[in-house]
């Protein structure tokens, strides 16, 4: 019993659960959280802010966890993932579905401490993710489309956990995110696209890094941009940007546009590197910019 508690209590094997649970990548999704909180919080509480930041960070990495349990053979054909935990050997199924098991009932428990809302789109989100997103990866390109609704659920889920409520504004953040994953999958997809071909993975639009997927990218990156500076409008209930604001989201929009143009007019492997590299910062910034606007010139 000591020898198997002793190797629990090492290093390695808790980098491995991180790994996992994908850790790097889960703090991503939770900074989208906390700004969504800090956009619709009237009032900030750190009892729910510690408890929305902790649930919704277990249940991503919970996600992430079941994901690669379910995926274990193919990452061990891909280039990118073949050294991960399950692939080589370094966890155990079993101790992979516990790990899974217990991240989602303590995340769940954290997020219905904030409150019921919040810990039921926590529970769609993982479930879409697990039981729809993962198995259609190997059937269809389809499969991007329902893996971006879990993916657009973090930054609406922090106002949701700030208010209580489902409404306009959580409604907008929700598709800005959503509008947003494609041009960004997209791009990894096109750079990944032989080794999704090891495994039968046909991700892009067009089954291929062409210039009818990179058509498909631009339209969404126009499409995000267009759902970023809706608030300035005031059609978003109490979500809304001053023109300050807005003129500095609407700059790293057409930076985020100009590299999907970018790729569609020159398609390959280094332009959509930069269409992803662009989007990402461009997320992050504007999150950023939405609570500086609320905080600073509001």
């Amino acid at each position: 019993m000591y020898a198997i508690l002793s190797s629990y209590l090492t290093i390695a094997k808790w980098r491995d659960f991180l790994i996992l649970g994908k850790l790097r990548l889960s703090f991503s999704v939770v900074f989208s959280t906390g700004a969504g909180y800090l956009i619709g919080a009237s009032q900030f509480e750190w009892r729910a802010f510690t408890s929305l930041m902790i649930g919704g960070l277990l249940i991503t990495m919970a996600a992430n966890a079941f994901n690669q349990i379910m995926e274990k053979d193919i990452d061990a054909r891909m280039s990118r993932t073949q050294q991960r935990p399950l692939p080589t050997g370094r966890l155990g199924v079993p101790e992979a579905y516990l790990a899974a098991v217990v991240m989602t009932a303590v995340g769940l428990y954290y997020l219905l401490k904030v409150n019921a809302l919040t810990a039921s789109f926590g529970l769609i989100s993982l479930i879409l993710y697990v039981f729809a997103y993962t198995p259609l990866k190997a059937m269809t390109p389809f499969a991007v489309f329902v893996g971006a609704v879990p993916g657009a659920m973090p930054f609406m889920l922090g106002w949701v956990a700030a208010t209580g409520r489902f409404g306009i504004e959580p409604g907008t953040l929700f598709a800005l995110q959503f509008l947003w994953q494609f041009a960004h999958f997209w791009s990894i997809a096109w750079i990944l696209h032989e080794d999704y071909k090891k495994v039968n993975y046909t991700l892009l639009p067009s089954a291929r890094p062409d210039s009818k997927s990179s058509f498909q990218i631009l339209m969404y990156a126009i499409a995000s941009v267009v759902v970023s500076v809706l608030p300035a409008f005031h059609f978003t209930g109490r979500l809304h940007l001053t023109v300050f604001s807005t003129g500095i989201v609407l700059l790293l929009g057409l930076y985020f546009i100009w590299s999907a143009y970018r790729l569609h007019r020159k398609p390959s492997i280094y332009n959509a590197r930069g269409v992803m590299r662009t989007s990402i910062l461009y997320l992050t910034l504007i999150q950023v910019i939405f609570v500086m606007d609320k905080f600073l010139f509001q």
